[in-house]
């Protein structure tokens, strides 16, 4: 297929516009002007995100790539010099794309030296058991890796921390009619008394407030609505503006927080 031959007049004139779009925002912070170039270069953001996506687990959706990166696309806006002998968009890919990196990397609240840890363990066991041919016991997994058994206990103690499980998960209801439960179902005893009026106590309700308060006041929000008004994840993202996944991103975000911020407290 042949490529239509650019119009140099044209060209001329998209030059000429973006040039006083460009001085209309620097000189003038003209509102309209920076809007419309956000506009203009916000391919840019669509472009870095599905380039960063390749790398990333399907569970990332690349809309919240998006999102991350506008933020890096304004920061490249304010801080651009047209003056200087550089495209802009030279100037804005590295920044969109490192804007998308740390909000990745904020998100991941698990420590490096954990994932890491984890990863060793799992590789350790995939290995001996292609070699043995079955499941490695404890020590040997622990001479794979070099460590005495008390340390591998202490990494699996560490990983488990941070290791998120979902409650919804279903589970087999070990009964005779094959009924299955959540896994939060099976959390519950019910010959112990309600667990709402055991949670009274003036001493576990101050733990919780704090917990819940050292939370930021989208976590709050999330929490408070998928706990205590029954919302699910999609309804929380169309109260929210935002996917599902990030969402679910959120709420284990915030449950790992509640989670060692009350052990925390606990062991103080």
């Amino acid at each position: 297929m042949r490529k239509t031959a650019r119009d140099p007049a044209e060209d001329a004139a998209n030059r000429a516009e973006l040039d006083g779009l460009w001085r209309s925002f620097k000189d003038e912070r003209s509102q309209p002007a920076r809007d419309q170039l956000i506009i203009r270069f916000s391919p840019l953001v669509k472009y870095v995100a599905s380039r960063v996506a390749t790398g990333l687990p399907a569970s990332v959706e690349q809309a919240d790539l998006v999102s991350y990166g506008i933020f890096g696309l304004i920061d490249a806006l304010e801080k651009f010099d047209p003056t200087r002998d550089i495209k802009f968009e030279t100037y804005a890919i590295p920044r969109i794309r490192g804007a998308i990196i740390d909000e990745l990397r904020s998100l991941d609240w698990v420590p490096r030296s954990v994932r890491f840890k984890a990863r060793e363990i799992e590789k350790a066991t995939t290995e001996l058991e292609a070699r043995l041919k079955r499941a490695p016991s404890e020590k040997e997994i622990a001479e794979h890796l070099g460590i005495r058994i008390g340390e591998l206990h202490d990494i699996v103690t560490q990983i488990s921390f941070v290791t998120v499980t979902a409650l919804e998960e279903v589970v087999p209801g070990g009964n005779d009619r094959g009924e299955s439960l959540s896994l939060l179902d099976t959390l519950a005893d019910m010959n112990a008394p309600d667990p709402i009026s055991g949670m009274e106590g003036t001493e576990m309700r101050a733990m919780l407030a704090h917990a819940v308060n050292s939370l930021t006041e989208r976590e709050k929000i999330v929490v408070t609505l998928y706990y205590f008004e029954g919302l699910t994840l999609a309804e929380i993202g169309e109260v929210l503006g935002v996917t599902e996944s990030r969402v679910c991103q959120i709420h284990t975000k915030a449950v790992g927080l509640l989670r060692n911020n009350l052990r925390t407290q606990d062991e103080d």
